[in-house]
């Protein structure tokens, strides 16, 4: 583990503070390019987005905003079950519809789009969306003393591993603000002067892209 906010990396790992962060974040190159994937993560899977606490109380507070964005179905859905639901873990995520896009997708031209960003696009609320969204391709499991960032590959995002080679950008810079909004930006500064270091001394390149 770090130790006074050092930085240690080993095997396939690096340790920032009370994070344990896969290398993928490095090495992997990744830019979504909503017009080829359509913005399946909205849609795909068997359950919805993970939720925090303070995310679902966020959610309660500004959903009469949220629902001006939402389709007739999402809004059946947050009407019937609530603003959230859980997996087959336990754990809170958001409600789907149908089994399949979450509650509070919706869809220009066949793209799918985030009501909860758009409200906060417009203005209407404060929340952005939820952290787990922002940051995703990445998927934070937390535990006791340290959380686990590790890049989540799906064949559904296979354009943005395309699109992300063609422009050289590595996933980390790609989630900048989503991980200076989870950890902060001297976390961050951290990471990027790691992935600096590792770049400058040529190991592992990040030209390369992992999965």
């Amino acid at each position: 583990m770090a130790v006074d906010g050092q930085i240690f990396y080993f095997c396939r790992m690096i340790i920032i503070d009370n994070t344990n962060i896969s290398d993928d974040l490095i090495l992997v190159q990744f830019a979504c390019n909503v017009k080829k994937c359509k913005g399946a993560c909205c849609v795909a899977g068997d359950a919805g987005a993970p939720l925090s606490e303070e995310e679902i109380s966020l959610l309660e507070d500004h959903i009469d905003k949220i629902k001006l964005f939402m389709t007739e179905a999402g809004k059946k859905v947050v009407d019937a079950n609530g603003v959230f639901d859980y997996d087959i873990a336990g754990d809170f995520v958001t409600p789907l519809v149908n089994g399949r896009e979450c509650a509070y997708a919706n869809f220009t031209n066949g793209i799918a789009w985030c009501a909860i960003e758009k409200a906060w696009e417009e203005g209407v609320i404060k929340f952005r969306k939820p952290v787990s969204c922002h940051l995703y391709p990445v998927r934070i499991t937390s535990y006791a003393s340290y959380d686990a960032v590790n890049y989540h590959a799906w064949d559904i995002c296979r354009s943005a591993l395309i699109n992300g080679r063609r422009i050289g950008m590595p996933l980390y810079v790609f989630l900048k603000d989503a991980l200076i909004r989870k950890y902060g930006k001297l976390w961050y500064n951290k990471l990027e002067k790691e992935a600096s270091r590792r770049l400058k001394q040529g190991n592992d390149k990040i030209t390369l892209t992992g999965q």
